[in-house]
């Protein structure tokens, strides 16, 4: 799918002089918000902008401070571990 985006030319010039690349960060802002609003995994967030995984978690380190990572998560993997390596 394409999208455009109308917006006023002072803008663009503004937004140019400091993203450089404004296609490319509209689609980085569309996948930073898309996965914090949980509309798409990691993922889908490499595929959207063409990364591994490894960029993908840095991307998603750099726009959004954080991995999801939740109690949950950490309890499945101190049970994996704890199946791995028994003390």
């Amino acid at each position: 799918m394409r999208v455009e985006i109308d917006l006023p030319e002072g803008i663009v010039r503004e937004l140019e002089k400091v993203w450089k690349n404004l296609p490319r960060r509209a689609l980085e802002a569309i996948a930073a918000e898309g996965y914090r609003s949980d509309a798409l995994s990691r993922g889908q967030v490499g595929t959207l902008l063409g990364l591994s995984f490894y960029e993908t978690e840095a991307f998603l380190k750099e726009h959004l401070g954080f991995l999801k990572y939740d109690e949950g998560d950490l309890d499945r993997d101190r049970a994996e571990i704890d199946r791995i390596l028994p003390r």
